[in-house]
Order: C-alpha cells, then structure tokens, then sequence
C-alpha cells in the first residue's frame, strides 16, 4: 500500500505504546526533538505536553478524546491490517534517523515483531530504545564507539555473515542464522568495528551508548546504508 511519506531533515523520535521508562522521553527527545507517535504512542506524548508531530496508525489503539486533541492535519490514518503500527509508521517517515522508543516491555509478540520489521525496513536508519540495552539493525559497516569490558550482543533474523575488529570473540567465517547461531553477550576489547555482509543483524549494546551510536549512524553515508528492498508479499492480518 502506497503511503503518504512525511520527511524530516533531522532526527525523529517515534514513539509507541509500549512500556516507556523513566527518562526515555527526554533521553529520545534530546537525540531527537521532533516527535511522531504510532498509534497509541500519541497518549503518553500528549501526557507529557508534547507537540506532536504527527500520529500514524490504524488509530484502534488510542482514545478518541485524546486523538480530539491532536490537529486533524497530523493524523494520518493507515486503515489496513496486514502490518502493525510500528510499520505504518516507519516506513511513512523519511529521516535521517528514527529514535524509537515505547516499543519495549509489555507484550513479547510486540516486541518481535518491531526487530521483524526494523530488518525489514533496514534501508531506515532506527534505534531502539530500551530499558538496558539499544538496538539497531547493522548497516554495511559501522564503527562502534564501545569501551572495554561493554556487551555487545548480536542477534541475526535472517542468514548472514561478517567480520569484526574489537570484539573478544571475531565473527569472521561464523554463519549466522536464526535457529542456528547467534552471539549474545560478546565483549568489546574497545572500539569495535562490524561489517556485514547483507541486512539482517540485529547489534545490542549498553543503552548509555545511544547518543554517540546515533551520531555514528547519522554520519553513516547514502551509499554506506543498506538500499530499501522489494515490499513482500503481505502475510495474514494482525491485530
């Protein structure tokens, strides 16, 4: 389904949801001022006195007399059910980066299913923010701004390969693959650097890492970020 596309020079906050801890708010707002919520994520921005930007989604998540309080120009109603929230609303946002935060916690399906699309979608730069940990999807090739001793866990959706530098345990010539085999709590040596061979890597790293990973992310160029893929087939309807 073809959507209206909403651009940004700069970062964006989207938030959703899910479960949002104390200072997640702030922490996403100071990366990334303007703020998008999908769906439900418009209650605890409206909460907290938020101007939103936009609201994307289906709109069955949010009350209708908080909806009533956003300008009717920002909402920008997705009405079909082959794809969640969190889809509508990343792939309708062209930004340089997408802090997303209110997509951890609660439900375990939620949770999957936004690391399921943030591979999907891994031409859009995102960070997702939780509790402990960040995540993001591992771009060609990115250098990591870790300290020794940092965890640094990665977890792949799909088939892939890479090599490492910095990591106590290199990744070269391991096939990676959901089901098979994974690499959680490695440890940073220091910097690392990470590159892959095709999308689908999911890299975990301390969450007081998320200001200097976005500017490295945001540094990232064109031609060093992985090119949007052909829409798939939609699968069965999800609530």
């Amino acid at each position: 389904m073809k959507t209206k596309r909403l651009s940004s020079p700069s970062p964006v906050t989207l938030l959703g949801g899910g479960d949002l801890g104390e200072g997640d708010l702030a922490l996403a707002l100071g990366l990334a001022p303007l703020c998008i919520a999908a769906d439900g994520g418009a209650e605890p921005a409206l909460e907290a006195g938020i101007d939103l930007a936009a609201v994307i989604g289906d709109m069955d998540s949010v009350r209708p007399e908080a909806l009533a309080r956003v300008p009717p120009d920002r909402i920008h109603r997705i009405a079909e059910q082959d794809s969640t929230d969190f889809d509508k609303a990343l792939r309708s946002v062209a930004a340089p980066l997408v802090i997303a935060a209110g997509f951890t916690g609660l439900r375990m399906d939620h949770q999957l299913s936004v690391l399921n699309t943030m591979v999907r979608r891994a031409d859009r730069a995102c960070l997702l923010l939780g509790a402990l940990e960040i995540a993001f999807v591992c771009p060609p090739a990115l250098d990591l701004p870790t300290r020794v001793g940092d965890v640094v866990s990665l977890f792949p959706l799909q088939p892939v390969t890479g090599r490492s530098a910095g990591l106590e345990w290199p990744i070269e010539g391991l096939d990676f693959a959901p089901g098979y085999r994974v690499g959680t709590s490695n440890r940073a040596l220091g910097p690392v650097r990470i590159e892959m061979d095709g999308p689908g890597m999911i890299c975990l790293l301390p969450r007081d890492l998320i200001a200097p990973v976005a500017r490295s992310l945001l540094e990232l160029p064109a031609h060093a970020r992985w090119p949007a893929r052909e829409e798939p087939r939609r699968g069965p309807p999800r609530s």
